[in-house]
């Protein structure tokens, strides 16, 4: 993809974050990576708009690394979704 990055999802199945059994966005979350921090803003603000819920608004991750910027929502199904940008800003 010409000026910008890839666009890859990722799939990550992990132990729950309460100790609780599997459930929707308990343990599993899909993440999809964004060219760039304002299509991370977008697709937050979409999501929310569509019936969403908000599990962590755009903003950057410092804890992951110094370019990451992410935002986090659940679908109304209840599966938990991250969209995230790793491009440095002003290479985006």
């Amino acid at each position: 993809m010409a000026g910008g990055c890839p666009t890859p999802a990722l799939y990550i199945v992990g132990l729950s974050a309460n100790e609780a059994p599997h459930a929707p966005g308990n343990g599993q979350m899909v993440a999809l990576l964004a060219p760039n921090c304002a299509a991370v803003d977008a697709a937050h603000r979409l999501a929310l708009e569509a019936g969403g819920t908000d599990e962590g608004a755009s903003g950057p991750r410092l804890q992951y690394h110094a370019d990451y910027y992410g935002a986090y929502f659940r679908n109304p199904d209840g599966n938990k979704i991250c969209v995230r940008c790793h491009e440095p800003e002003g290479q985006q």
